[in-house]
């Protein structure tokens, strides 16, 4: 499964029942719910990289990259934006992107 692939099934959940899956639950407490728990999931993988423990830091970073999606969803900004804006920075050093903001 891409990213790709998990925003399309992320964004297909925002119309669904919230009976009938996690991910509809969520929206339906609103894109503020959505963006607390992707900082709850952030913070449980930051306490598995500290504890260096590879397998936890594993799952957490997934549920990050899921809430994310979540969260962008929520927000109707859309996964390709968010792909481009990394192209884009792509094509300077870190360092000049960093000064340029």
């Amino acid at each position: 499964m891409t990213l790709d692939d998990l925003f399309a099934t992320i964004k297909a959940r925002k119309s669904a029942d919230p009976d009938s899956s996690w991910t509809a639950q969520l929206f339906a407490k609103g894109p503020e719910k959505c963006a607390e728990k992707f900082g709850e999931e952030a913070i449980e993988a930051i306490i598995e990289a500290i504890k260096d423990d590879k397998a936890a830091l594993t799952s957490e970073a997934a549920d990050v990259l899921y809430h994310l999606l979540v969260m962008i969803a929520a927000r109707d900004v859309d996964l390709s934006d968010v792909m481009a804006e990394l192209d884009r920075r792509q094509s300077q050093s870190g360092l000049a992107e960093k000064a340029s903001r």
